[in-house]
């Protein structure tokens, strides 16, 4: 099971690194690159046409401003992709957002909140647990686990 994580600036890592710590926690193996939409349109092309030979069965694409690189992205291969928008401009990430939302009929890219680096790294595993039960029991783990903090954080206030 592997993942790729394509950052569109390496400003984008300080977010990033939380989905990368969410591929770590469940184990799963990724490729993390910085790949421009914009000034590096070729190797955007190469990386995602070359991705499923590589192993790779889900991108998560990071961007912000235009945020084209998960539509880019998604335009060269079969594969799911991820739209993770970044806050980084003056519009407060609405344009990183809506550039990555706002993809043509069939070319989708799923997208997560603004800066949601843990849900791009959570959805990334789920889409890897249709195929491998072994993440899948883990995410069934990692959901009672949510579940049972919030009964006891439930509990602790009603003895209050």
């Amino acid at each position: 099971m592997k993942a790729a994580i394509v950052m569109g600036s390496k400003s984008d890592y300080p977010v990033v690194e939380r989905a990368e710590k969410i591929l770590n926690t469940f184990g799963v193996e990724y490729e993390i690159r910085v790949i421009s939409a914009h000034r590096t349109p070729r190797e955007a092309e190469a990386f995602a046409s070359g991705a499923e030979e590589r192993g790779v069965e889900v991108i998560i694409a990071a961007a912000g401003k235009a945020a084209h690189l998960g539509g880019v992205l998604a335009s060269h291969t079969v594969l799911p992709v991820i739209g993770l928008p970044i806050r980084s401009s003056v519009l407060d990430g609405l344009d990183s957002l809506l550039s990555t939302v706002q993809m043509p009929r069939g070319v989708p890219v799923a997208t997560v909140a603004i800066d949601g680096a843990e849900n791009a790294g959570l959805l990334a595993v789920q889409i890897l647990s249709v195929k491998y039960a072994k993440l899948r029991r883990r995410m069934k783990d990692f959901k009672a686990d949510m579940a049972r903090e919030v009964a006891e954080s439930d509990e602790a206030f009603k003895n209050i």
